[in-house]
């Protein structure tokens, strides 16, 4: 059966460009995205890359912590760290991990279990499915699962919006609709009343009667 979302997220021992880690104690008491590649040295992959390195300060004001991982060996992720500076102008300073025996990949059901035990001699379009990401909570459970082809390059500012969702919904008894970007009207939760949901939010919008917006929690006026 596969990793499903609110699932505890596989805990692991590796080794990364940072050192070794063990990955519940690596993300600590607050929030990770892990994402990962299929193979170092891919052009879809050495942009993405690039582009989470110059996001991190915005995964950083959010409490998360970034982590990559690729199936090659950790001695191959230094040397691509130079081709994505290059490429793209930024720096890779988060930890990229080193899945050269395939246990990872395997562990979130990224490669079935019959891949082989080696990433030796194996092409990116063998690893195709390693393109997934994963946002995790600080109680380490599976909040968001997002799978790419390797021809998509993947949308970073959909996973920073998704963020902004999931620590808001987490907080309020609210739900954010469809393309919500922070600052913007909510979905009061079925769970509240209508004399709750006045209590907790004053006014509101009832649109249906299982459709009733308010202002977001805490947003400026």
């Amino acid at each position: 059966m596969g990793l499903r979302i609110n699932e505890t997220a596989p805990d692991f021992t590796a080794e990364t460009t940072h050192g070794k880690i063990n990955f519940h104690e690596w993300i600590g008491d607050g929030w990770a995205v892990l994402f990962s590649h299929p193979k170092n040295f891919t052009p879809v992959c050495t942009t993405e890359l690039g582009t989470m390195a110059g996001l991190a300060g915005e995964f950083a004001k959010r409490g998360a912590k970034i982590i990559g991982i690729s199936v090659d060996p950790v001695e191959s992720h230094d040397k691509w760290k130079d081709d994505i500076k290059k490429a793209t102008g930024h720096s890779v300073e988060y930890p990229l991990i080193g899945d050269r025996d395939l246990k990872i990949a395997k562990l979130y059901d990224m490669l079935p279990a019959g891949a082989g035990e080696t990433s030796e001699g194996r092409t990116p379009a063998d690893n195709q499915t390693v393109r997934s990401v994963f946002v995790i909570a600080p109680d380490k459970k599976v909040k968001l699962i997002l799978t790419y082809p390797m021809t998509t390059g993947r949308n970073f500012q959909e996973i920073l919006r998704a963020i902004d969702s999931i620590q808001l919904t987490a907080k309020h008894l609210v739900a954010t609709p469809a393309d919500w970007k922070q600052g913007e009207d909510v979905i009061i939760t079925a769970a509240v009343s209508n004399e709750d949901a006045t209590k907790r939010f004053g006014a509101y919008d009832t649109i249906l009667p299982y459709l009733r917006k308010t202002k977001q929690p805490g947003a400026p006026a």
